[in-house]
């Protein structure tokens, strides 16, 4: 399970900083699939492992973009708030943490809705340090939300494509 990570880690920083780093439609449009990685952590990720996870891809994907640690502070807020996410999730029906958290294993709606809260949290943090400050918040609300749409459709595409079947 470790080898995995480590792979899919390595292809996730590869894959956003030399393809998806170079998609940009009028400043508006930057997809971060990077975030995957972080959604797809195992369940029982110890809270410090899953932490430094997280700022270690924010970290190289910031070293490549030149974005001064926008990336790693957005993901370490996405790893931070991902139990908080779970408990709320868990309140409705639990999720079986034996499982992979991925559409294979809890199903299309609770993905979705996982990835939808915890996507729109990264993107609020990195485009509010990007934007430092208040002072054009609709523009910056507007990034946010066609951002974690885009963000999540890719997740979801990817989802797709790799999805073990049954």
């Amino acid at each position: 399970m470790t080898i995995r990570n480590i792979i899919r880690f390595v292809v996730l920083v590869l894959i956003q900083v030399f393809i998806l780093n170079n998609i940009n439609f009028r400043g508006y449009l930057d997809p971060y699939l990077y975030v995957l990685f972080i959604l797809l952590l195992p369940f029982e990720t110890p809270g410090w492992m899953l932490l430094l996870s997280s700022f270690l891809i924010g970290f190289f994907v910031d070293l490549f973009s030149h974005t001064l640690g926008m990336n790693a502070a957005a993901s370490v807020f996405m790893a931070f708030m991902r139990p908080t996410v779970l408990r709320l999730l868990s309140t409705g029906r639990d999720y079986d943490t034996s499982l992979p958290p991925g559409i294979s294993g809890q199903g299309f709606q609770w993905f979705l809705l996982y990835s939808l809260i915890l996507i729109f949290l990264h993107h609020l943090v990195l485009f509010q340090l990007e934007a430092f400050g208040f002072h054009d918040f609709p523009a910056t609300l507007y990034r946010i939300l066609v951002n974690t749409v885009f963000t999540t459709l890719l997740v979801l595409l990817s989802q797709f494509l790799f999805m073990k079947r049954k």
